[in-house]
């Protein structure tokens, strides 16, 4: 029993991860219609700011942390308005190359400024554990404050979407783009607006990971960002709920799936379950299907 509950609380905390990220892939492609997948690369660089706003110029965690959502919410405008913004017009194909390219290049980056040698990234959450069931089920803060701070971040970006001006017009440009335009909406504005807020929340995410799973190398950013495009999908891309229901079933299906099945094969157990999803549900579990009038 106590094995179950402490793979559940596992499952839980690496799904509220992924669930962060996504979100931020699922509002890029709600908004932008396109992948990318350089997002968990700047996951990756979030971390690195985080920790050496921690470690090098002595900042509080929470001074740290702004500071990381700050950098990234800059490198993501800055990626969208140089490597995305350019191609709005080009094939899907087009897009997904250079998102690609992005990608090797911030790992790159990366690796000439911090190198190739992994770091132990300091938590930044307050450190305590709560003990239950007389002690043999514990809870780390780094769980709690992980799985707080994804349900914080789903209701927010709810709100801000649904009642928020900006969100309107996010909402209005994901509807038709040419249609918003007409009605005095910025497109370009909008989508730099959705990819700022994409690049914090990975910041945040980055920050999270590396609390709980504390090595951080220039490709830390990578499988989890393939996950969490995963579990935007499975939810049902462009849904926030879908993001957040998709990225805590992935965690879920990783955990259980490496402790009782094969630990070799977890990540082969959730790209499975994935692909038997969408066999079923092409649109993932909350996406809604799109009709185009011909």
């Amino acid at each position: 029993m106590v094995y179950f509950l402490s793979n559940l609380v596992n499952g839980i905390t690496l799904g509220s991860v992924y669930a962060m990220i996504a979100l931020g892939y699922s509002m890029v492609y709600g908004i932008a219609k396109m992948l990318n997948f350089a997002h968990g690369d700047v996951i990756m660089v979030g971390a690195y700011v985080c920790f050496c706003a921690v470690q090098y110029w002595n900042l509080p965690p929470a001074a740290a942390v702004l500071v990381s959502m700050i950098v990234s919410t800059l490198l993501g405008v800055l990626i969208e308005g140089l490597a995305y913004r350019p191609l709005r017009q080009a094939t899907s194909l087009a897009v997904l190359i250079t998102a690609i390219g992005v990608s090797y290049l911030l790992q790159n980056l990366a690796l000439l400024i911090w190198g190739a040698t992994p770091v132990i990234f300091s938590s930044v959450v307050p450190d305590f554990k709560v003990r239950l069931l007389g002690g043999d089920l514990i809870i780390t803060s780094a769980a709690i404050f992980t799985v707080l701070a994804a349900v914080a971040v789903m209701i927010a970006l709810t709100l801000f979407v649904s009642r928020s001006r900006t969100g309107k017009a996010m909402r209005a440009v994901s509807e038709d783009r040419g249609a918003a335009e007409l009605m005095g909406i910025s497109v370009n504005r909008t989508i730099s607006v959705t990819f700022a807020i994409g690049s914090a929340l990975a910041a945040v995410a980055g920050v999270l990971l590396c609390s709980t799973y504390p090595t951080l190398t220039p490709t830390t950013g990578s499988l989890p960002g393939i996950k969490a495009f995963t579990a935007a999908v499975f939810g049902g891309i462009g849904s926030i709920p879908g993001a957040m229901l998709g990225g805590l079933l992935l965690g879920l299906i990783e955990i259980f799936g490496r402790s009782y099945i094969s630990s070799e094969l977890g990540d082969a157990i959730v790209f499975a379950v994935l692909i038997i999803v969408l066999l079923v549900r092409p649109t993932g579990l909350l996406g809604k299907p799109i009709r185009e009038k011909v």
